[in-house]
């Protein structure tokens, strides 16, 4: 096979030719030039950063012909017998399947001979959390008392599992998941130098879908590369990716700020229709939200190539900022949460009618003033006890919203009520707050310092709400402070801690579920409270 993928045939065999690790390479070069070198290095991060190419250019800096630095040459034996894997002073250990104790005993008792024809022995051993305690202890004595000959280079993915130490005894560097725009820049030079044709489009999609991979995101600028029969094209690599083209997703903006239910609804089922990820659109649609974040904020920064820019420029007028801020937060909530959806286009659908029923500003549905009780079919197991619902207000008593409240009255104290009376964001500002002092015409809220920002880009609105409430005449200052566990939020949290306890001492007192726990070995998991209501 003469064909070499990308990922090797690119895999960098320099300093200069590593992307997005230049804290790493600074360091490690200084250290070469001025001959400070370490006994052993353990580099950490995610899958396909560069972890085992770094150790491999750190062994070709230390045995190239030309002597120890930073810059190897690259043509001497040593730097083509590394490059090509045949350099007998480089021993290469997959720690996942060289677990054993016995197999490090082997190793460590090589290591103490000089090497063969370098002039160090480098030992690289990937994924290193994987080796068991044994093994970790025969490597202990060798780390503490190493030949002057030998260098370690560890890598993991889990530097959690190493011992302390091990870690202890290493030099560590972690390498960092590489920015999409790093990773795009760095696709764009590898097609140009196999004189590929390409649409920027489709390659920051593949730096989106690569998460912080170069390895990543050469395997899969392979995979489009076929699936575009030697072209990579926006379109076809949307296809290939399953993910959904970011003009399906405007319409979805548009419906929500125009409260269009039915149209919103029918642009969920044309996505739908076209069997796209729900998952990946979720992260396009965040992804959107946070450029029209930044064309509100700092427009400036909005690079000048974003598909559909003009557009995203008329939402970001359209849309207030809190209404954005809240949208991403839902659309982030949906995508964690839509692995426990009934299945994944009832949780896409249900995210979108979250960010409809809760708009800032928007007037909640009106409740019947009665409701009828629906018959209570027996069931099996009914007598058996259950977590009773919290003593919230029901929903016909609830109060309503400012634009339909009835002329201001005086405020009588009652805050954590007053605050239920608001909606959208200025509510969740509200809820943070607690009441510090009030009078005739003064009504002043205490803020935790680290909501700072919620009252910077709600402050105004909610003292808007607010006298809409209780008149134009009243006014509402705001302090920042430690809040006593008055504030409204608070008190919702402790109401459903003790709720949550009630329902887990009346499920685990169960004579049935005791049963089932000391006979079966069943675990019991998710307890929730019956009825449990968010204010």
């Amino acid at each position: 096979m003469s064909y070499q993928v990308l990922a090797r045939k690119w895999r960098p065999k320099s300093f200069a030719e590593l992307v997005g690790q230049e804290h790493v390479v600074r360091a490690l070069s200084n250290a070469l030039e001025q001959g400070r070198l370490h006994h052993a290095y353990l580099f950490t991060g995610t899958r396909g950063v560069g972890k085992t190419t770094l150790a491999r250019i750190l062994a070709r800096c230390l045995n190239c012909d030309t002597g120890v630095s930073a810059t190897p040459c690259g043509v001497c034996p040593a730097c083509q017998q590394i490059d090509s894997g045949r350099f007998v002073d480089l021993i290469e250990i997959d720690a996942a399947s060289y677990t054993g104790v016995d197999n490090m005993r082997e190793v460590l008792e090589n290591a103490q001979y000089a090497p063969t024809t370098g002039r160090y022995k480098v030992y690289i051993i990937d994924e290193v959390h994987m080796l068991s305690k044994s093994a970790f202890n025969a490597m202990l004595k060798t780390l503490e008392e190493p030949p002057a000959h030998v260098v370690f280079v560890l890598a993991t993915t889990d530097p959690q599992k190493v011992p302390v130490t091990v870690l202890s005894r290493c030099l560590q560097f972690n390498l960092k998941q590489m920015p999409p725009g790093h990773v795009a820049g760095h696709l764009r030079k590898v097609l140009d130098s196999e004189g590929i044709p390409y649409e920027p489009g489709a390659l920051s999609l593949l730096a989106r879908a690569a998460a912080g991979s170069m390895r990543d995101a050469l395997s899969l600028t392979d995979q489009a590369i076929a699936y575009g029969s030697g072209t990579v094209h926006e379109q076809q690599t949307r296809d290939m990716l399953g993910t959904v083209d970011q003009a399906y997703l405007y319409p979805l903006l548009e419906a929500l700020t125009e409260s269009d239910g039915a149209r919103l609804m029918r642009e969920a089922e044309a996505i739908a229709e076209r069997s796209l990820s729900f998952d990946a659109a979720l992260q396009d649609l965040a992804l959107l939200l946070q450029q029209i974040a930044l064309a509100q904020t700092v427009p400036e920064a909005v690079a000048e190539d974003v598909p559909e820019r003009a557009r995203m420029f008329e939402l970001a007028d359209r849309i207030d900022p809190e209404t954005v801020q809240l949208y991403y937060q839902i659309a982030t909530l949906g995508r964690r949460d839509l692995e426990l959806a009934p299945d994944e286009y009832a949780g896409f659908s249900m995210t979108l009618l979250r960010m409809l029923a809760f708009a800032p500003g928007k007037e909640p549905a009106q409740p019947p003033t009665t409701r009828p009780s629906p018959p209570r079919a027996a069931t099996p197991g009914a007598d058996r006890p259950s977590a009773p619902a919290p003593d919230w207000p029901s929903q016909e008593t609830r109060a309503p919203s400012p634009a339909a409240s009835s002329p201001p009255a005086a405020f009588n104290g009652d805050w954590f009520a007053l605050s239920r009376r608001l909606n959208g964001g200025v509510k969740m500002l509200a809820a943070q707050c607690e009441l510090a002092e009030h009078g005739a015409n003064l009504l002043k809220l205490r803020l935790p310092g680290d909501k700072k920002s919620l009252l910077d880009s709600l402050g105004d609105k909610l003292r808007a709400a607010l006298r809409e409430l209780l008149g134009p005449t009243m006014r509402i200052e705001f302090e920042l402070g430690a809040t006593s566990g008055d504030a409204p939020a608070e008190i919702v949290a402790r109401h459903k801690a003790v709720r949550q306890s009630e329902a887990e001492a009346a499920i685990m007192d169960d004579p049935f579920v005791q049963t089932l726990v000391r006979d079966f070995d069943a675990t019991v998991t998710n307890i929730k409270p019956i009825g449990e209501q968010t204010p």
